[in-house]
């Protein structure tokens, strides 16, 4: 009976703490921080205005208050929820009413989603969002509005499963969003946008299916009068319903009827476009270099990667349709921002109508990069889309001034490596022809210039060794150096995402290059002077992030030179002869130990054998590896008297993961936007 013993003694507690409890879920209610979602506050003046800052503490504040006030709903749903209910109710009732007490009490109920049970959290929310939209109607006054509808969205975006369940509530909540997108008050619009949005992702199934009650699906509806709900909105939050649709109507079945709704969804973009390129055809290019028109033509780029996000493959007819335009777009600029940098100089770049002509170049990469990751038929991507972006992409980028160059040209490449891998093996000379050199060029002169560029240049260099390897191979001798030195310059940058890029780019590299038949090649030419810098960023105290594959590099390079992958000798034997070393590890044993023995004068050669000794004999076991490695690093000039955390970074993440999944266990602990739900077929 100890058992119950145990669970009385823990009641009786939880009845001696009750009265405080319930004191403090009312201060926590009362004082609840703003969630990063909720755009509206006051500013110092009293006013209502849209946020332009965030404030990271408040956000802090938020995540600990949050995490707090879920506890003490589970020690009381009860108290919890009629303490929320009475405060609400002395909202509506004018008794409490007040901007802040508000705002608190709907950031500490949008706070609990998922701590309470379904059928409690039903009967409670019902009473809420009613409350709420009550609330809404019965006050006057522009911004006393602004709160209230702020407070709506962010309470309905906390509770998807509930709007599954209730459909009437879910079709009221969004006609709602659609009103408040006509609010001209700063943030409403946006808010309204971001929650509309958050409510499609997690409820999309339910706009395309025929509800109770209804003659036709909520989909149609809103199709039929998109014209109306977007009038009032920026471009930008137009972007965010188009995505929103987006995800509505991937969840359609039939593919003819999704076909349809994809055609109306675009309508509005496609009739501006349609009418800018007719224009253009009619009257020439001269038309296409006004401002005005160059942005149109960036929003219509933006609204069609925002729908194509959410929609994936079934975006393909849209994309087959203005894809030839857009690469003649795409043409077009290239060659006027061209001619604009060779008549001013490199200061031409920086003009405002550059600016413009080069956000649309962007935004076309973009686009076809999102097509590329959404899209299910790689071959579709192999043989229409590849072809004739050759020259106006890759062409274009090669025939370039540098500041003229664009570094989503190499994502686009990396992702279409990605998404097609082999067939794309006979085009990886040409990507080589065009980006590899002008690249290198831009980004060695120093680690600050071209960040962007850095970045996605080893990102496509990934692509193409992970799924082209053998493209490598037709390198010639002094290209593949300069890929390898590439790598080394990568890691030994201190900006840590691209040092640990090439760190990993080196390790799938090595791998390949083990297994294939210019094992000896790559070897005989790199081996050396890759385990010279990989001992070199190891032991210079500023790349300490980069330990864990640094170790498992190093073990690599230490198990292939006594592997039989490996059958010609490391050494230079046109000097020392091919019987200088028994093998190859004893002569990587001794070149080690000498490379150390220079590098770190303090330690005595017996030391530094012993070390070396110990890379080899705990080769097989990476934990040990690692800690051997480690007891030789703490003993440096360099670490000896700094911080050494960074070196059991990976066991210390361990660590915390391990605790975070016993937190995020606990119902409510994990946002919604993060909980699967499943699909919402029913």
């Amino acid at each position: 009976g100890g058992g119950a013993a145990g669970s009385g003694a823990g009641s009786a507690r939880r009845m001696l703490y009750a009265g405080s409890m319930s004191q403090l879920r009312l201060l926590m209610v009362s004082r609840m921080a703003k969630p990063e979602e909720v755009l509206i506050v006051e500013d110092e003046n009293g006013n209502i205005v849209r946020e332009t800052l965030k404030d990271n503490d408040v956000l802090v504040q938020y995540k600990i208050m949050r995490e707090t006030l879920i506890y003490l709903a589970h020690l009381d749903h009860k108290d919890t929820e009629t303490q929320m209910l009475e405060k609400l109710s002395n909202q509506l009732n004018g008794k409490e009413y007040s901007w802040n007490v508000l705002n608190t009490l709907c950031w500490a109920i949008g706070s609990i989603s998922g701590s309470m049970a379904e059928d409690q959290e039903n009967r409670f929310l019902v009473t809420a969002i009613r409350d709420l939209l009550n609330l809404c109607e019965i006050t006057r006054g522009k911004d006393h509005k602004a709160v209230i509808a702020s407070n709506i969205m962010y309470v309905v975006g906390q509770y998807p499963r509930f709007l599954r369940l209730h459909w009437k509530f879910l079709k009221t909540v969004v006609n709602k969003l659609f009103e408040f997108m006509h609010e001209t008050h700063p943030g409403v619009q946006d808010m309204a946008c971001d929650t509309f949005l958050k409510i499609s992702i997690k409820c999309k199934r339910k706009f395309v299916i025929m509800q109770v009650g209804e003659h036709e699906a909520f989909v149609d509806e809103l199709l039929r009068s998109i014209g109306d709900t977007i009038r009032d909105l920026e471009p930008h939050q137009i972007h965010t319903f188009y995505e929103a649709v987006g995800h509505m109507i991937s969840s359609e079945v039939n593919p003819a009827k999704r076909e349809e709704f994809v055609q109306r969804l675009m309508e509005p973009p496609n009739a501006t476009w349609n009418q800018i390129m007719a224009q253009a055809r009619t009257q020439g290019s001269e038309c296409l270099k006004s401002q005005e028109v160059i942005k149109n033509i960036a929003n219509i780029l933006k609204t069609n990667t925002a729908a194509c996000t959410s929609l994936g493959q079934p975006f393909q007819n849209q994309m087959s349709g203005i894809y030839a335009d857009v690469l003649n777009i795409y043409r077009l600029y290239s060659e006027l921002i061209s001619a604009s940098i060779a008549e001013g100089g490199p200061y031409a770049s920086r003009t405002s109508l550059v600016k413009v002509m080069r956000t649309v170049k962007r935004e076309v990469l973009r686009l076809i990069e999102t097509f590329v990751e959404r899209c299910e038929d790689p071959h579709l991507v192999a043989q229409q889309l590849v072809p004739a972006m050759m020259d106006p992409v890759l062409g274009d980028y090669a025939r370039n001034v540098p500041d003229a160059r664009d570094a989503e040209v190499l994502s686009l490449f990396a992702a279409i490596i990605n998404k097609v891998e082999g067939a794309m093996i006979d085009e990886v000379p040409k990507i080589f022809e065009a980006v590899f050199e002008c690249t290198l060029q831009m980004i060695t002169v120093n680690f600050e210039d071209y960040p962007d560029h850095r970045l996605k240049f080893f990102a496509l260099l990934r692509a193409i060794t992970n799924h082209c390897f053998r493209a490598l191979f037709s390198l010639a001798p002094a290209q593949l150096k300069l890929v390898v030195d590439s790598i080394v310059w990568a890691f030994r940058h201190t900006e840590r995402n691209i040092a640990e890029t090439g760190l990993n780019l080196l390790l799938e590299m090595t791998k390949y290059f083990q297994v294939s038949e210019f094992c000896n090649q790559f070897h005989q030419s790199f081996y050396l002077s890759l385990v010279q810098e990989i001992f070199a960023v190891m032991t210079d105290g500023f790349h300490k992030p980069g330990f864990k594959i640094h170790a498992l590099i190093l073990q690599n390079l230490f198990c292939i030179a006594e592997s039989d992958q490996l059958s010609a000798p490391l050494w230079d034997v046109a000097a020392l002869g091919p019987a200088a070393y028994p093998n190859n590890a004893a002569f990587i044993k001794e070149h080690v130990s000498h490379l150390l023995s220079g590098s770190f004068p303090n330690l005595v050669l017996a030391e530094v054998q012993v070390l070396v000794q110990g890379m080899f004999d705990y080769k097989a076991d990476l934990t040990m590896f690692k800690n051997h490695l480690r007891d030789f690093l703490v003993q440096t000039k360099q670490f000896k008297s700094s911080d050494n955390s960074l070196l059991f970074a990976e066991e210390q993440a361990a660590r915390q993961n391990a605790e975070r999944a016993r937190i995020d266990s606990i119902p409510g602990m994990l946002p919604p936007s993060q909980v699967d739900m499943g699909d919402d077929d029913m």
